[in-house]
């Protein structure tokens, strides 16, 4: 008869959230797939927990799943684990919960820690329905598809995770597309530097910025967009306005100056891999020239 893999989550940073049936689990299998062994390695001691454990990470799952295989259809019972929190949600798990699958093994879900679930939980937003996006994409472009995908789709949060080195990127990105988006940004939930900011995104901003800490722990942040989109590319090219007419328009549709109209044109101008900053310099100046002839 087959045996089981029970997909274990682990804290995110506080060991007093480890649940009894967890330890129980990890105790009682034949063997653990770590996303890190050295990692897990704190874990398990720290419980008394001495099953074996093998790596299972993102550059080995597929070709040690087949290994985990052959011990469950052979009657063994495997546990994963990833560094923290749940495998498979950002994490490593999800092919080898799938080769399993396949395989007609059992997968047995150990519930436990989650960080998005945790930050979504203290948000204060109604999230009876929300997007997850994991971790957000290296450019600025991809980060810019991503945002308007969610804006122009379900007028829900969307959670995502960030890493303390490109947070203040994101969040001075995120005030200039869409300075109305609300924010609930968590930073190391559960461990030393916990902390919880809410509010618009440049208020989100400056106060993270004046936390001389901000800098240390993991991010995760859950974002309202409240259907506001920067601005309509679809409309601007189907149109062919000028960038000067673009950047009136921009103004009225978001009761903002000129400066700000700027970049708000310019992060949507990247996000489509058409930006020209001297053409929008030289717009500016045009702008200023006719309504402010006096000042050129």
């Amino acid at each position: 008869m087959p045996g089981k893999l029970y997909v274990v989550a682990t804290p995110i940073g506080n060991l007093s959230d480890m649940t009894p049936r967890a330890v129980q689990v990890l105790s009682s299998v034949d063997m653990i797939a770590a996303e890190d062994t050295r990692h897990s390695r704190v874990l398990l001691s720290h419980f008394g927990i001495k099953t074996p454990s093998f790596s299972c990470h993102k550059f080995n799952e597929e070709k040690r799943g087949h290994f985990f295989v052959s011990a469950i259809l052979k009657g063994k019972d495997v546990a994963l684990i990833s560094d923290a929190g749940t495998p498979s949600i950002s994490d490593p798990g999800h092919r080898l919960v799938d080769m399993v699958a396949k395989a007609g093994g059992q997968v047995v879900a150990i519930c436990g820690a989650n960080a998005a679930a945790a930050a979504l939980s203290v948000s204060a937003f109604d999230v009876s329905t929300y997007i997850f996006l994991g971790f957000l994409p290296r450019t600025q472009k991809e980060q810019a598809e991503v945002f308007l995908k969610v804006a122009e789709g379900v007028n829900c949060p969307a959670v995502f995770y960030e890493s303390p080195l490109r947070v203040e990127k994101t969040l001075r990105w995120i005030t200039l597309a869409y300075p109305n988006a609300d924010i609930c940004l968590a930073n190391d939930l559960t461990k030393k530097f916990e902390r919880v900011y809410r509010g618009r995104a440049d208020v989100v901003l400056r106060e993270l910025l004046e936390n001389v800490n901000y800098k240390k722990g993991e991010y995760t942040c859950v974002v309202l967009l409240n259907h506001h989109l920067p601005v309509q590319a679809a409309d601007m090219n189907a149109t062919q306005l000028s960038l000067e007419a673009q950047l009136i328009d921009i103004m009225i549709k978001e009761n903002c100056g000129l400066k700000q109209a700027i970049n708000l044109l310019h992060a949507l101008q990247k996000s489509t891999g058409k930006g020209n900053k001297k053409a929008l310099y030289a717009a500016n100046l045009r702008l200023k020239e006719l309504f402010y002839p006096d000042n050129s």
